[in-house]
């Protein structure tokens, strides 16, 4: 998972996938609170702290060995503005802070939840009122056969059935997979909370949907 973003979200986050929300270059400039769920090895953030000295950047996985990279590539970078948290967010619902950041992210994640409803609901808690909510997803529909001339999407259901949705259902999970699909991620978005979801697509990424969610 970690290369497929390396290919498709970070060589464009700054670039192109930022600018999908108006303003938040000149936010992150000035200093805002960030928080990325699901960061795996924490690239995604690593690059933005790097970017953003003035903002703070949290990261939570629930892997301890991803949390481990994310650090020591921190160290690295020389990155003093950003942490990782090694931490299962099946109650993030009950446990979030309300309006602690004012950006939140998730890369390829929500659908790997075991409670991606209360994933989202701590999401839409933690975010300030006048925050911004990203999500970055799989491109495809809910239903199997709007998927029939999807580029590559015999090779994501394999996916999806051997690695996303096993992931979930090992916790008693979901399972929602890979191909959960824009109708139902949007719904999902707004049983969440949020009442304003736009979704874009990137010219050079024929795999993913970004969505942008506000309270």
């Amino acid at each position: 998972m970690a290369e497929d973003s390396g290919q498709t979200v970070l060589p464009v986050l700054k670039s192109h996938i930022l600018p999908l929300i108006p303003g938040l270059d000149e936010r992150l400039e000035d200093g805002i609170r960030v928080l990325d769920v699901g960061c795996g090895r924490g690239r995604a953030l690593n690059l933005l702290a790097n970017c953003f000295p003035n903002s703070r950047f949290v990261g939570i996985d629930l892997s301890e060995e991803a949390i481990k990279f994310a650090r020591d590539d921190a160290d690295r970078q020389g990155n003093k503005n950003v942490s990782f948290i090694a931490r299962d967010l099946s109650r993030f619902d009950q446990q979030a802070q309300p309006g602690a950041f004012d950006f939140i992210t998730t890369f390829d994640a929500v659908h790997d939840q075991a409670s991606p409803r209360k994933v989202l609901r701590g999401i839409r808690i933690s975010l300030a009122d006048d925050g911004v909510y990203l999500a970055q997803d799989i491109k495809a529909s809910s239903e199997v056969q709007h998927n029939r001339e999807h580029p590559v999407g015999t090779l994501l259901y394999t996916i999806s059935c051997m690695h996303c949705m096993t992931v979930s259902l090992a916790q008693g999970g979901d399972g929602l997979g890979a191909m959960w699909g824009k109708e139902m991620a949007v719904q999902y978005f707004q049983e969440a909370g949020f009442h304003s979801v736009a979704v874009h697509e990137l010219a050079h990424d024929f795999q993913n949907y970004y969505y942008v969610c506000r309270p």
